[in-house]
């Protein structure tokens, strides 16, 4: 007998919230806007930052990787992410990690480096609208006034007592990632569709 998971199609982990989600955008009369963005590609990289594989790595890239602690830098549709003094992420669109490995390993060369595909691991909520910043500060210990937390930042912190990265996007209305694991992400959603009540 097949095995019928083999060739089932993927799901997100909050495809079941999904209707909830627009639901509260749509009644925020744009305050708020909720949404998943499913199977973005993810890779954690560890290598020195110090070393050549560094400028290399970037430079196969096609974006230098940010050594500014908590920083954020984008070229096209990569997005990557300081996440400590030798550990970046990379996310990116659905399935493209295999291309991203394959250019950083051949970058690095015979330096140490190590590249994991991690995009299962997380999926990525999406929260925008004038209300975004308020709405997440109910939860995040962060200071999100945009002179702490602007654009091009990021963080790996705690929202609801769930443990994400929060990435504050490139202009105002973009809005924040919300990266979660994929077992905390219902929890997640239904704690946000919560503190948005007073927004809808």
């Amino acid at each position: 007998m097949a095995d019928d998971t083999l060739t089932a199609p993927l799901r997100s982990p909050l495809s079941q919230v999904a209707d909830r989600l627009a639901a509260a955008t749509r009644t925020s009369e744009g305050a708020i806007r909720l949404a998943e963005l499913p199977f973005l590609a993810q890779l954690n990289v560890r290598l020195d930052a110090k070393g050549a594989a560094a400028a290399a790595v970037g430079l196969a890239l096609d974006v230098p990787l940010p050594l500014q602690p908590n920083s954020v830098v984008r070229a096209g549709e990569l997005t990557v992410l300081w996440l400590g003094p030798d550990e970046w992420l990379l996310v990116g669109p659905p399935g493209s990690g295999p291309e991203w490995e394959s250019r950083i390993r051949e970058a690095a060369g015979d330096e140490p480096v190590a590249v994991t595909d991690v995009s299962a691991q997380r999926t990525t909520l999406l929260v925008t609208g004038p209300r975004a910043r308020d709405l997440l500060a109910h939860g995040c210990p962060l200071d999100l006034h945009p002179r702490a937390f602007d654009s091009g930042r990021c963080a790996q912190t705690t929202l609801g007592r769930t443990q994400i990265v929060l990435v504050a996007r490139g202009e105002p209305r973009a809005g924040f990632w919300v990266l979660v694991r994929s077992s905390f992400a219902g929890y997640l959603a239904d704690w946000l569709l919560d503190a948005a009540t007073e927004y809808i």
